[in-house]
């Protein structure tokens, strides 16, 4: 029997390790229609955030209800290995431990990390089982398994041969902490204070000089020409012309070039082409040369002369010191602006030429662009809104950087000897051969996710079953990392998309509408909120609060009041399971009106929630849920089972309702509707039948009748309340009121003949009826009646004799003399009242 008080710890305690046991989460059933769900995997650098719970919270949901509804529903485990996170993590730690990384070889670092990898892999675990996810663990997967890496290999190998993956030489983002290329999704833009520096540099051999403002000062050494617009009236004499770099003392040639913008500050800039993405492509077109003028660390190179081993931004105060001094600089103009920031690290990315592997987008992208106008082929975006995101992102790409200077990864199959290049499933044979130092951006194989983890490149049974997936889940901010990347490799190696469609929730913001982030401090671990609140509330609140693809305001408040939802369902069942212990069997046979009010509203849910969770409408289902619950069930119907709880009629309805409202909770709240559940039977209801629609149970008469009833009870409740009447009342019947009726207003007792007190009508259709209470008066509710009886007698004599002059009521507007006449009629009543 379940206990007097609901305690989510016991409830949640060991059910999920005994689920496993058991196996209620494997898929494989060949009878049944398969649905498959694409689970975001979390990287293994820690815990698990709000957000991600989110994301797995409305997985489970789905996969849940797919589960019951008759499907052999796959929901695939897994963890991302996260590259540049991960091996930030590392490092710090080896660092606690006085371990310098870079002074370990790459095979003992490597094993540090697959250390941390399996520690950490275990608190995922911990949290997934924390959060109640039904998860086909025979299927687990990590990104650097060898099924995934093989897979990754064979992608980049038949990219590379398809001309579609190349290496070259290019600007790229860089980070300086971490030392390795990001791609641009991968950059973050702040706006940060800055400065304008305008800086003389003087023709050869001349005191004439040209003003040139840069942001970055300290780049100067790499500058290798001024440019400005061939259409420019001022500069055009200069074009051909050299002047020379300031504190290098070097010449540079003065080139026209459309990169320059006559409006845009001094109409001239500086050409660096290693060290700017636009002043690259003006090099090119000039064949400029290339100087780097920093080392990977984000410290000046040989190139920066004196300032050698200076970090970039002690470069920057020292050389604006020295064109100050040298009377170089001509002012400084603060400002505002724009600058990227890396997505792990938060460092200001370096632009840095440097030697990649990159994707060629373009063929791919069209490929998607193209495949997105078949509406029998195309992903499916819920809200549909977010299809603009990835198809924009598509019309515009650019090629994909997929190198990174990291060891956790994997490795890139390009192996090196002598100026040529082998790139390949195994290494090369022979002797000399050197394998490329760097892995693949972390989203490279993360882009495989649907496929490679069912098996592929193999044709295994899986992915021939489960593939394409039925859906994706995620976050709308992550759509240009993964889902389209996912979109278009799929396309690309399966000829079909990953999946048919792409749900997506916004982001989990605090109660002011900020993102959560560490530097606020308004972060929410959600382990903390399940030791607080429990799963299943924590997992209702997520999915239920807010529509599709729009962000979520969290509030522990209404965490809480989850928590108190659920417990109103645990003492609801406590009261079904007492009153129903010698049933037998459920027998829905000689109902009354009540039974098949109650009755026709769980048919009239069960429909409309089928509809909204097939759907992924979770808001409109908890909203229909907890109306019906707590409104209809138990605030409504449980109480009107209570004049009728020895009848077997009432007992196999309590026992019927009760079973339907845990099995369409049981999606949103596994642990609480399980325990429940079991108090009532042996099945399984993980595995149970999903309620379905069952028109031979809608009774319109008997719901209208009783919802008439209610309505009626509910004003008589409000006028009794409104009007503070006591215990002492009695109420006069003006029309037949079912005895149902006097029963749950407690007034069979209280009904009279006589009329003496205030008279309180209530009115509701056919019902009827008037309350009589002699109120008793404070002296000071009799000070305030005597007060307003004097005003009244005052006025009515005044309006009187205004209406009894004859004069007036022939002269004055006939309007105003009606509203004299009305009042006086309303003040007379209300005086007749007070006597």
């Amino acid at each position: 029997m379940l206990g007097p008080k609901y305690d989510h710890i016991s409830v949640e305690k060991d059910k999920y390790e005994t689920w496993k046991k058991k196996g209620l989460f494997q898929s494989g059933d060949k009878d049944k229609i398969p649905y498959t769900i694409v689970i975001p995997p979390p990287n293994v650098t820690g815990r698990l955030h709000l957000g991600h719970a989110w994301d797995t919270a409305l997985q489970d949901i789905m996969i849940r209800y797919k589960r019951m509804c008759g499907f052999d529903a796959l929901w695939v485990p897994g963890m991302d290995h996260a590259g540049i996170a991960t091996q930030a993590k590392v490092d710090k730690k080896l660092r606690e431990e006085g371990i310098d990384p870079r002074s370990m070889s790459r095979e003992e670092w490597t094993k540090k990390a697959w250390e941390w990898k399996n520690e950490y892999a275990h608190t995922i675990y911990s949290q997934w089982g924390k959060l109640g996810l039904s998860l086909d663990y025979s299927k687990e997967r990590f990104t650097l398994d060898e099924g995934l890496s093989r897979a990754v290999r064979k992608v980049f190998v038949d990219l590379y041969n398809e001309g579609l993956i190349y290496r070259g030489e290019r600007i790229i983002n860089w980070d300086p902490l971490a030392m390795t290329a990001l791609s641009n999704e991968e950059v973050i833009y702040k706006e940060v204070e800055g400065a304008f520096y305008h800086i003389k540099y003087f023709l050869k051999e001349s005191s004439e000089f040209l003003e040139v403002a840069t942001t970055r000062p300290e780049t100067l050494f790499g500058d290798t020409a001024v440019a400005v617009n061939p259409r420019d009236e001022r500069y055009q004499k200069y074009i051909g012309k050299t002047v020379i770099l300031p504190l290098v003392n070097k010449e540079i040639p003065i080139v026209g070039d459309d990169h320059a913008d006559p409006e845009f500050g001094t109409g001239v800039v500086k050409i660096t082409p290693a060290h700017d993405p636009n002043d690259y492509e003006v090099g090119l077109r000039h064949n400029l040369p290339k100087i780097v003028v920093m080392h990977p660390n984000g410290t000046m190179n040989e190139q920066a002369g004196v300032y050698e081993g200076l970090d970039r931004f002690e470069c920057r105060k020292k050389v604006v010191e020295d064109l100050e001094n040298q009377n170089l600089l001509i002012c400084i103009e603060k400002m505002t602006h724009s600058v990227g920031h890396s997505e792990r690290t938060d460092v200001l990315v370096e632009p840095y030429l440097s030697k990649q592997w990159f994707v060629k987008m373009r063929p791919l992208a069209d490929a998607v662009l193209e495949n997105q106008k078949k509406k029998e082929s195309k992903v499916n975006f819920l809200p549909s809104r977010y299809e603009k995101i990835m198809n924009h992102w598509m019309e515009i790409t650019y090629d994909w950087c997929i190198s990174r200077q990291l060891w956790w990864g994997h490795r890139i199959p390009a192996w090196y000897k002598n100026g040529e290049v082998y790139v390949g499933m195994n290494p090369p044979s022979g002797e000399g051969w050197v394998q490329d130092e760097d892995v693949l951006d972390t989203w490279f194989s993360s882009a495989l996710w649907p496929f490679s983890t069912l098996g592929w490149p193999e044709q295994t049974e899986d992915l021939k079953r489960y593939y394409p997936t039925n859906v994706l889940v995620t976050g709308y901010d992550i759509i240009p990392f993964w889902v389209n990347r996912m979109t278009f490799q799929g396309l690309h190696f399966t000829h079909q998309r990953p999946f048919e469609y792409c749900l997506i929730h916004g982001l989990i913001r605090d109660a002011k509408g900020r993102k959560m982030s560490k530097s606020l401090g308004n972060g929410v671990d959600p382990m903390d909120v399940i030791d607080s609140y429990g799963a299943d509330a924590l997992r209702y609140y997520l999915a239920t609060s807010t529509a599709l693809g729009t962000d979520l305001r969290y509030e522990e408040e209404k965490v809480k009041s989850t928590w108190n939802f659920i417990n109103k369902i645990w003492n609801a069942s406590r009261f079904v399971l007492m009153n129903t212990e010698n049933l037998s069997n459920i027998k829905l046979e000689n109902l009354n009106e009540s039974d098949e009010w109650i009755l026709t509203r769980l048919e009239e849910t069960i429909k409309n929630v089928r509809k909204f969770m097939d759907r992924y409408e979770f808001q409109n289902v908890g909203t229909l849920l907890y109306d019906f619950i707590w409104d209809d069930f138990c605030d409504s119907y449980i109480e009107m089972a209570k004049f009728n709880i020895e009848k077997e009629n009432t007992q196999s309805t309590l026992r019927f309702v009760l079973k339907c409202i845990l099995k369409m909770l049981h999606p949103f709240m596994p642990y609480v509707t399980d325990e429940i559940y079991h108090e009532i039977t042996d099945e399984e209801i993980t595995i149970s039948n999903y309620p379905e629609y069952d028109k031979k149970l809608i009774f319109h008469q008997s719901e209208e009748k009783i919802s008439d009833m209610l309505e009626f009870v509910s004003i008589f409740r409000n006028i009794k309340q409104e009007n503070n009447i006591g215990k002492d009342f009695s109420v006069f019947l003006n029309s037949e009121i079912p005895n149902l009726a006097l029963k749950l207003l407690k007034i069979e007792e209280k009904t009279t003949d006589q009329k003496e007190g205030t008279e309180y009508p209530v009115i509701y259709k056919s019902f009827k009826v008037a309350i009589y209470y002699k109120k008793e008066e404070t002296e000071e509710e009799k000070r305030l009646k005597e007060k307003q009886i004097v005003s009244l007698k005052t006025s009515i004599e005044r309006r009187e004799k205004l209406l009894a002059n004859e004069s007036y009521v022939k002269k004055a507007p006939t309007h105003l003399v009606e509203e004299e006449r009305k009042k006086l009629a309303e003040e007379q009543e209300k005086l007749a009242s007070l006597l």
